[in-house]
């Protein structure tokens, strides 16, 4: 009997390992895409280091489409979008601000940081990993109206797959 108990968990520490080796394994699928993704013009921040930045002091600014601000989006983010962005839409922000970009998982958010930086803004950042990385380290999403939740829109099918947490939203 104390043989066939030790074998069970055993089964249960090795199914265990198993889950844990395949989640790394997706993390480090994800990182791999990450980097063949981004053109590296725009400087990265890592979530950690975002959390870091005196809120007060910086602009954080989401570039997906308004339908996928409105699922969830990091607190106090304002929207610009990416199809429509226009820069007059920031205007009242400073050009020697912290500004901080994402979108889902880093590519249009470092296109808009682009185009910011060619127009003279000196201190912009692209969220390594964006939307995904935030949610995939268990930071908050909220709602329009401050609410937490856990639904994030995932783009498309195919990128949902790099979301290891929340509620996938299409």
């Amino acid at each position: 009997m104390q043989k066939r108990k030790c074998n069970k968990y055993f089964l249960i520490i090795l199914c265990f390992l198993g889950f844990e080796l395949q989640a790394q394994i997706k993390n480090q699928e994800f990182k791999l895409m990450l980097d063949s993704l981004y053109e590296h013009r725009v400087p990265l921040i890592s979530v950690e280091d975002l959390i870091k930045l005196n809120k007060k002091e910086v602009y954080i600014l989401d570039t997906r489409e308004e339908e996928e601000f409105n699922v969830s989006h990091i607190k106090n983010a304002r929207n610009v979008g990416y199809f429509w962005f226009d820069m007059r839409n920031i205007y009242d922000i400073p050009m020697n601000a912290t500004i901080v970009l994402y979108c889902s998982v880093g590519m249009r958010s470092e296109k808009i940081g682009k185009k910011l930086l060619e127009a003279g803004y000196k201190n912009v950042y692209n969220l390594y990993g964006s939307l995904f990385e935030w949610v995939n380290q268990g930071k908050p999403v909220y709602k329009n109206n401050d609410v937490q939740t856990s639904e994030i829109h995932t783009y498309t099918e195919s990128w949902s797959r790099w979301l290891s947490r929340g509620t996938k939203v299409n």
